[in-house]
């Protein structure tokens, strides 16, 4: 049996403020302009200076928060390092704005060069690949008309640029913050090689998006690589992690509360999308586009706001099913449908 999940704060921190969630770790929250409202950052003291792990979006927003912030809990010393748990723009956006200042910056490979590449390479419109790729997936006519005349989303909108130079962070190493030993150990499937930190001082895990409590993190397919299987990586990397984890560990997610209960959690992380892939392949007993699954996958309503994550997220389930033998695909109209073998 494990425990139940709990979460020792019902309330986050007020905007500028800071809560200490063990001695010299800080939580500080960040708003966000999408569902999500928020990004949980941290503050860990290294004597000396603070290490930032994530930081939030580039915005004028978020920078006068981190002034408050600077000006007020972390007024003691400087920030002399920014750990990035992956390559997401809210978990990475000002990393370039700290280094500025001087701090260096730490985070796994495949994120910095994820990172580094997609604030390089802005798009005043969607390219023609992805707009196919879109029809493919069969996204709602009426969106992907908007999609041609809209400008798309870039990194750089809300990354600063980031500076050659970081520290690399992999699977199996050791980092020293807050005074504590941590290991490294890497998530994946929600974003490529995602780092995660367990202390082996005290029961603290800092599991950036791949250890949330009560929602599970985007599990997508973009056009960058429109056959990936990210679920077969997100599955392998719980059940891989899952091992580690201790009813007592305290977990510093990068969204909601901080809880405990890990293992419970692990096993919900595992489920819920093996749940869903049973109800997708009944769904698909008749061929379906990735746009036509999101009822059976999410169970409600999807609005425009979240209809690009829920067909990414459809693709995704479909994608794995196909590569797994469990479905057939064929392209037909423009676009694939999937059905169950």
């Amino acid at each position: 049996m494990t425990d139940p999940i709990r979460y020792p704060w019902s309330e986050p921190p007020a905007q500028g403020e800071a809560i200490e969630v063990a001695n010299g770790v800080l939580w500080m929250r960040l708003p966000l302009p999408m569902a999500l409202d928020h990004v949980n950052v941290y503050a860990l003291d290294d004597g000396a200076g603070w290490t930032i792990i994530d930081t939030g979006f580039d915005s004028r927003k978020t920078r006068a928060i981190w002034h408050d912030l600077l000006a007020g809990p972390l007024a003691a010393k400087p920030v002399t390092r920014v750990i990035g748990t992956h390559h997401h723009p809210d978990h990475i956006g000002l990393a370039g704005w700290f280094q500025d200042a001087g701090a260096e910056l730490a985070m796994p490979r495949t994120a910095w060069l994820m990172a580094r590449m997609l604030t390089l390479d802005e798009q005043p419109a969607y390219p023609t690949r992805s707009i196919e790729f879109y029809r493919k997936a069969g996204m709602d006519d009426a969106i992907l008309a908007k999609r041609q005349n809209d400008r798309p989303f870039n990194f750089a909108d809300c990354v600063h640029p980031m500076p050659l130079g970081f520290t690399r962070l992999q699977e199996g190493g050791t980092i020293q913050m807050g005074g504590r030993t941590w290991d490294i150990r890497m998530g994946n499937g929600h974003a490529p090689e995602h780092a995660t930190f367990w202390s082996r001082d005290e029961n603290l895990v800092i599991g950036g998006d791949q250890l949330l409590p009560s929602i599970s993190p985007n599990i997508g397919v973009y056009p960058t690589e429109p056959d990936a299987d990210p679920l077969a990586e997100w599955l392998e990397a719980c059940e891989r992690l899952a091992p580690f984890a201790r009813d007592e560990h305290l977990v510093l997610g990068g969204h909601k509360l901080p809880f405990t209960g890990l293992p419970k959690r692990m096993q919900q992380l595992i489920d819920n999308h093996h749940g869903a892939l049973k109800r997708l392949i009944s769904h698909i007993a008749q061929p379906q586009r990735a746009g036509d699954c999101f009822k059976p996958l999410f169970k409600r309503e999807i609005d425009e706001g979240t209809y690009g994550l829920a067909l990414v997220e459809a693709l995704a389930h479909l994608n794995h099913l196909h590569q797994t033998g469990q479905a057939t695909r064929e392209l037909r109209d423009g676009a694939y449908w999937f059905q169950a073998v």
